[in-house]
């Protein structure tokens, strides 16, 4: 039986705290499956676990974490306030809906899952985040899905910058001057669809530099991420891709590697612009 591999590295965060770089990803991923997948990937050596409410499966991850042979503290739980609950008392009932489903007296990191520029109600969702951070109901808060506009927004009417921005990273688009914003405010970039859906992977230029390292193209662009700085949250659906998806942090893209993959930048989207809600 093959070894379980050392945990993702641990990434301070602004506030103080810390999250895995790596984290195990549960858009699409059916509630029926979740609790198995999810302690799949604890066993293999996960301890972030991404969802939301949207993704229908909080309640399952709950579960999971509450079986895992891992004490809580050791493990990072991220969840998001929809869209339709953007505004302050509606995200406040969306949070308390959460954590009922998951089952947690607290949850690590909380984001505001998209800003919905056309309904002009992020800011109050921000201001919502920031009360139960201070309420200690969450340790830590962010955003999904926000472009530096946003962000100077929320920053200028409250003070409080947020740890993370979850975003839309690939290869095709890298978001280097977002990621630029982000480190100059202190705030980690996460990507969500971090391998473009599996689309990117088809890339000669990426089975090239897997037969060079001797890994998959998964695992190149995976590391690809891991060297940006940036937090990575892969989906996976079997156990031998979870684990391959973790498998990550045990060698190194030269100079020229990143270089070739640079190239591949094209501006491709698999989601929606944020502007564009």
């Amino acid at each position: 039986m093959s070894r379980n591999l050392d945990p993702a590295p641990l990434m301070p965060l602004a506030d103080g705290g810390v999250i895995p770089q790596l984290g195990y990803g549960l858009y699409k991923v059916p509630p029926a499956d979740a609790t198995r997948l999810c302690l799949e990937a604890i066993d293999v050596g996960y301890r972030h676990l991404d969802t939301a409410a949207f993704y229908g499966n909080e309640r399952e991850v709950g579960e999971a974490v509450r079986a895992a042979p891992v004490p809580r503290d050791e493990l990072f739980v991220t969840s998001k306030v929809w869209k339709d609950d953007n505004g302050y008392d509606e995200a406040l009932r969306a949070f308390d809906a959460s954590i009922a489903r998951l089952g947690l007296e607290q949850l690590d990191l909380l984001l505001i899952h998209w800003p919905v520029p056309s309904t002009d109600r992020y800011a109050d969702t921000w201001r919502a985040l920031v009360r139960l951070r201070d309420e200690r109901r969450v340790r830590s808060i962010g955003v999904a899905n926000f472009h530096a506009h946003h962000l100077e927004r929320i920053i200028g009417e409250t003070g409080v910058a947020p740890v993370v921005n979850q975003v839309e990273l690939h290869p095709w688009l890298p978001q280097a001057e977002l990621r630029a914003f982000d480190l100059a405010h202190g705030i980690l970039t996460e990507a969500w669809s971090p391998l473009a859906r599996g689309r990117v992977l088809d890339d000669p230029v990426l089975d090239e530099l897997a037969a060079r390292h001797g890994r998959t193209p998964a695992q190149i662009v995976l590391r690809w991420h891991v060297q940006l700085g940036n937090v990575v949250i892969p989906k996976a659906s079997s156990p031998g891709r979870i684990r391959e998806n973790l498998d990550v942090f045990d060698f190194e893209l030269r100079l020229g590697d990143l270089a070739e993959i640079a190239a591949l930048e094209s501006g491709a989207r698999t989601g929606r612009d944020p502007d564009d809600d």
